[in-house]
């Protein structure tokens, strides 16, 4: 697909244009609104192929569970393997701009297999909870209260420690929307054992010495909004002498691990970042 598109399709799903601005500038790159009406469906998540872990695989025990947040109860997906060890370290799943979705819950099934006690809290829980609608999601998103969706990660946090399958050694994922709150709950919660973000936005210099957690970073290399405050943000964790690893995966896009939007997903970044982020959470929560 022309990378155009792609790109301003991106610049719509982060706000930066409003749908009718992005409709009509589709049309102008597609060649008509007919054409545009046609590229829409392809560019959008596909949640029919969310389930590369089965919802009732076996191998696994899941539940919606709710907590108690900094704004009011918060419902989850929680996820753990079905045999094995009775208590796992614990890790975050942190949804995208577009709430928890069949994706995000998928992403859930897939870590829970790998050892963790995984939840996936929905964060949009204070206004109703993740819409069907992603329009409506992603509008919802900006209405959060930054200081209260940190609060209510650092009570999923307390949920995770204190829950009876978890050796209380709790770490973070999350992707784009998600990422960026990895940075800034590492930033909140000192007792954060790990963080994970994929391509998520940088927190400001000044917040950094408050970070305790080794982080992995993930960066698409098409994705300039986003790597725009790389260097600074690097600049201040090595300055701090904080613990991190920064990967840059050339020729791909936002979001290239969502392997529902395939003209964003790229597999092999997709899997390359997988390995090293199972590799990193099971090497910082022992």
């Amino acid at each position: 697909m022309d990378q155009r598109i792609i790109d301003l399709y991106d610049r719509f799903t982060h706000g930066q244009i409003s749908r009718r601005d992005f409709m009509e500038r589709l049309a102008g790159l597609a060649g008509s609104v007919a054409a545009a009406a046609a590229l829409l469906p392809v560019l959008s998540n596909n949640y029919a192929q969310a389930a590369i872990v089965a919802e009732d695989d076996p191998r696994l025990v899941t539940e919606w569970i709710s907590y108690k947040g900094d704004d009011g109860e918060i419902r989850g997906y929680l996820a753990r393997p079905k045999d094995g060890p009775q208590k796992l370290p614990a890790v975050i799943v942190i949804h995208e701009n577009r709430g928890l979705n069949p994706h995000i819950e998928d992403v859930t099934r897939r870590l829970a297999l790998e050892g963790f006690l995984v939840l996936g809290p929905d964060l949009l829980s204070p206004l109703g909870g993740t819409p069907a609608d992603e329009d409506q999601a992603r509008d919802q998103i900006a209405k959060l209260d930054t200081g209260k969706t940190i609060g209510n990660l650092v009570a999923a946090l307390d949920y995770l420690a204190g829950n009876a399958h978890s050796t209380g050694k709790v770490g973070a994922v999350g992707f784009c929307w998600g990422g960026l709150k990895v940075n800034q709950l590492a930033a909140a919660a000192p007792a954060l054992g790990a963080g994970v973000a994929y391509y998520g936005r940088q927190i400001p210099a000044d917040q950094v010495a408050a970070i305790k957690a080794p982080l992995l970073l993930h960066y698409a290399g098409i994705d300039d909004n986003v790597n725009a405050g790389i260097d600074a943000y690097k600049a201040a964790l090595e300055a701090a002498g904080k613990t991190f690893e920064l990967h840059m995966y050339p020729g791909a896009n936002h979001a290239f691990n969502n392997d529902t939007n395939a003209p964003r997903y790229n597999k092999a970044a997709a899997d390359l970042a997988w390995s090293r982020t199972v590799e990193f959470l099971k090497k910082n929560l022992p």
